[in-house]
């Protein structure tokens, strides 16, 4: 259990508060490069500020405070040009880095208030699709080049990039990540319930588990497990599952390599990235440049329309046990067992540090400018997932995970289908 006070303390991000001001010493996705070939203005939301996102006529990328300083409207509203962005009201001109370049109706021209009317502006990169803000005190650390963000498609592999924001405090979300033995349960125990009732081949994910483990390491954390009929020579041991502190977990197999990155919106909002390569197996090439020309970005839907959470995905079902906690769940009244020893374990990584970042010390993953570009490779598991479901088509069990709402994915399994049933 933790007392109200560390509660908040651990859970909170706003720009006052000691988790907030850890999360702006890392750069953070706030968007996907495509999210803005539609529109290339996008509000959004991150450690509790109003921001917009834009892509300025040039090419150049902006993330600046949403409020124009002149009368207060919504530069979110606004539209690229040139080398700025206009707000809609006046048409007053922002460059990315928050500069006021034109004050159109101001008569004669007033440099001072020009410079006055600055607006806060953040750095902004694209890497592997995303779009990264960050939010701290300059210099800027290093953009970390993940291994995942470092790949690229090719004929027999595919990105793709879900979405969704989840009600809830990043923080619960997070811990889900440290806990094992939930997965025979939620995804396991409960996913093979509704698969019966609805005639559908089950998963093997109910198997209980004998053993778990977690060990520190030098980037976060990596979890262990054995379920029964395992040894320690399987990669549900060997390998694991890391954790790259404070937000993002690898998670993969036969086929999937992704991340799961959960980004705090504010205390009760987190943007959750589902950031997936898929790999097909080589007779199914020209399929996958058939289903390239779809769109790599897609909303995870986890609610039906009533606002009940859908059972019928690993996610959603995920989801629906971090939401049902609140928005920002106590834990002045949680009784931890023995299968809670990986929540304790990160609970304690995150108190050291905040200690670290609040007394001058180093804090994990913040790099140096200097190691820009250099590649973090983290270990990953190759087996089958044991999502079922799949039959012949070595793609169709991924539409038991968020996958089902990706175009690129659905389509692909849908032409694999088709391709089988000839064969057959």
């Amino acid at each position: 259990m933790l007392h109200p006070d560390v509660n908040e303390r651990y859970s909170r991000v706003g720009r006052d508060t000691p988790a907030g001001a850890l999360y702006r010493r890392y750069w953070l996705p706030v968007a996907t490069e495509t999210d803005l070939d539609a529109n290339p203005v996008k509000r959004v939301r991150l450690l509790g500020e109003d921001l917009v996102l834009f892509r300025a006529e040039t090419g150049e990328l902006g993330l600046v405070a949403e409020r124009c300083p002149h009368r207060g409207a919504s530069l979110g509203y606004g539209f690229p040009d040139g080398a700025g962005l206009r707000c809609p009201y006046h048409g007053w001109k922002f460059s990315p880095q928050g500069e006021c370049l034109e004050q159109p109706n101001q008569m004669p021209p007033s440099a001072q208030l020009q410079a006055r009317a600055r607006t806060t502006s953040y750095p902004v990169r694209a890497l592997g699709g995303l779009i990264f803000a960050y939010l701290g005190e300059t210099p800027a650390p290093a953009l970390p080049r993940l291994d995942l963000f470092a790949l690229e498609e090719t004929p027999t592999r595919f990105r793709d990039i879900g979405y969704a924001v989840i009600p809830c405090n990043w923080l619960q979300i997070m811990e889900n990540s440290f806990d094992p033995t939930h997965v025979e349960w939620l995804h396991g125990r409960l996913f093979n319930y509704h698969l019966e009732r609805a005639g559908e081949e089950p998963t093997v994910l109910g198997g209980h588990h004998i053993k778990i483990g977690f060990d520190l390491v030098d980037y976060g954390i990596i979890k262990r497990r054995l379920r029964e009929g395992q040894t320690e020579d399987d990669e549900d041991w060997k390998v694991g599952h890391p954790v790259y502190f404070p937000n993002i977990l690898k998670v993969g197999g036969y086929g999937l390599s992704s991340f799961q990155i959960r980004v705090p919106m504010d205390d009760h909002h987190t943007l959750h990235f589902w950031y997936c390569y898929y790999d097909v197996p080589d007779e199914y090439a020209n399929l996958v440049e058939e289903v390239r020309a779809l769109p790599d970005t897609y909303e995870v839907k986890l609610q039906d329309a009533d606002g009940n959470f859908l059972m019928d995905t690993i996610d959603s079902q995920d989801a629906m046990v971090w939401v049902t906690q609140g928005a920002l769940t106590t834990r002045d009244d949680e009784h931890l067992s023995s299968s809670d020893q990986g929540i304790a374990l990160y609970r304690n990584l995150l108190r050291s540090q905040l200690q670290a970042n609040e007394t001058g010390g180093a804090v994990m993953n913040v790099h140096d400018a200097a190691t820009e570009g250099e590649l973090i490779q983290l270990p990953q598991e190759k087996k089958e997932l044991g999502i079922g479901g799949g039959g012949a088509n070595p793609m169709a069990s991924f539409l038991r995970t968020q996958g089902v709402y990706s175009p690129r994915l659905s389509t692909l399994t849908q032409r694999i289908d088709a391709v089988v049933r000839k064969a057959g």
